[in-house]
């Protein structure tokens, strides 16, 4: 059964680690049969913050989902076709990044749209997040994503035994010491324990997709 994996990087750093947390977590669900991934980097957009005007519960229409015309016209083609969504921050402060938040402020028009309503429900979401040091609150900065999952009415997984219950945190420093090695850019590549809970909640994520979808399929239910 197939399933589109959408994942979507929320740091400011073109390249950095986490777009290549991403990227991992996206590999390893890509290797699984009958999986497309996808990425948007909010990096390169150009992503206004949500306005609150309610213009689209009431005057939303298909081809025009936000009264805002910016990057976000192109991302809301590519969310409601997704399959699962998989969000990438880093921590900020205990929190996620303000790119992210701005990001995931404008699902109001998919949430409360008045063609595009309830869009989001069922879909699989999945939260992941970098951290230069161990306890700089990463648990939080995810909360703040699956918080928002449970809110859209989303099917939240987690990385599993062994993992963080919100999602994948992989730390960027050694160790998450905030020792840096100047000559490693991508430190978070060597926090295996973090590459393989990233790995685990993508493949989660792909195998949560496809009981769902089975079981709407069974009940004769549309995708």
């Amino acid at each position: 059964m197939d399933v589109r994996l959408l994942g979507v990087c929320g740091s400011p750093v073109r390249e950095g680690n986490t777009e290549a947390f991403l990227d991992e977590a996206l590999k390893a669900a890509g290797e699984l049969e009958g999986v497309t991934t996808s990425a948007v980097l909010l990096s390169q957009k150009k992503i206004g913050d949500c306005r609150q005007c309610n213009w689209c519960m009431a005057k939303q229409e298909n081809d025009r989902p936000c009264a805002i015309q910016d990057d976000m016209m192109e991302i809301y083609p590519r969310l409601i076709e997704a399959d699962a969504l998989l969000l990438a921050t880093p921590t900020y402060c205990a929190r996620l990044s303000g790119y992210m938040a701005a990001f995931m402020d404008r699902f109001r028009a998919l949430v409360l749209g008045k063609c595009y309503r309830g869009v989001l429900d069922g879909k699989v979401g999945g939260a992941i997040t970098v951290t230069w040091l161990r306890n700089a609150g990463p648990e939080t900065a995810l909360l703040s994503v699956v918080s928002a999952f449970l809110m859209w009415g989303m099917v939240v997984v987690s990385p599993g035994e062994g993992g963080c219950q919100f999602g994948a945190v992989g730390l960027s420093s050694v160790g998450g010491t905030g020792r840096f090695d100047p000559k490693d850019r991508l430190g978070v590549l060597k926090d295996d324990v973090g590459m393989a809970s990233a790995h685990a909640l993508a493949r989660r994520m792909v195998q949560m997709t496809r009981t769902l979808k089975a079981g709407r399929q069974s009940l004769g239910k549309s995708q």
